[in-house]
């Protein structure tokens, strides 16, 4: 005779919890910090915008399109990403839940961001060379977090890698090449470039170089750590 162990409420409950749960604690771990490293993104692009200092390179661009059409610079943003998106199609580039979120996160964040920055009222220069340096070391640690958790890589560099990968160039020259377009284009437009557009370029590379390998999520599978 097979003798059934009884079914406590106890470990009912437990079993039902577990049914419901709709992702695995790994799958949630991930999410947690894809979103943490999103909105702390939103926030290092809030910062170098508010410092007027140099904007990073796409956002360069983002604020000339802004300061032509009238759309706010997170609408800009969000409209831009979706266009490099389409630039994905004929590169066979695959988006990843970090890419869709990538775009809606900080599509939708930024302006807000850049509001309660606006509301600190009128820097000094010195705070705002600070603030600018804060938002750099901020983003370095915004693209470790969420590059780290391997859900896919940012709509920019995804264009990136896919253009790597078509013309056989190096990461370096590619990366350099869009960078320098992209610059031009926003600061003919009106966009601000400036020193912390180029310590920008210099810096935030070696940060995530170093922070990337501490916040990689591991769990016996190999991931992307493209941005």
């Amino acid at each position: 005779m097979i003798v059934v162990p009884e079914q406590t409420p106890l470990r009912a409950a437990t079993v039902s919890a577990r049914r419901a749960s709709w992702l695995p604690a790994p799958a949630v771990s991930r999410l947690v910090r894809l979103a943490a490293g999103l909105v702390l993104y939103s926030v290092s692009i809030a910062m170098l915008v508010d410092a007027r200092l140099g904007n990073m390179p796409w956002d360069v661009l983002s604020q000339g399109v802004a300061h032509r059409t009238g759309l706010t610079f997170g609408t800009v943003t969000l409209l831009t990403s979706v266009v490099v998106l389409v630039c994905w199609w004929p590169l066979r580039q695959r988006p990843g839940v970090g890419t869709v979120a990538n775009v809606l996160v900080i599509g939708l964040l930024v302006d807000p961001f850049l509001a309660l920055m606006d509301g600190l009222g009128d820097l000094s220069l010195p705070v705002r060379v600070l603030v600018a340096a804060a938002g750099i070391a901020l983003n370095g640690l915004a693209t470790a977090l969420y590059v780290g958790v391997g859900l896919g890589p940012g709509p920019r560099d995804g264009l990136m890698t896919g253009l790597v990968a078509r013309t056989g160039r190096p990461v370096a020259l590619v990366r350099s090449g869009i960078e320098v377009v992209v610059v031009a284009s926003g600061m003919l437009l009106g966009g601000r470039f400036g020193a912390a557009t180029i310590a920008y370029a210099l810096l935030v590379g070696p940060i995530v170089h170093v922070l990337l390998p501490r916040l990689t999520v591991r769990d016996g599978r190999a991931y992307s750590t493209t941005r």
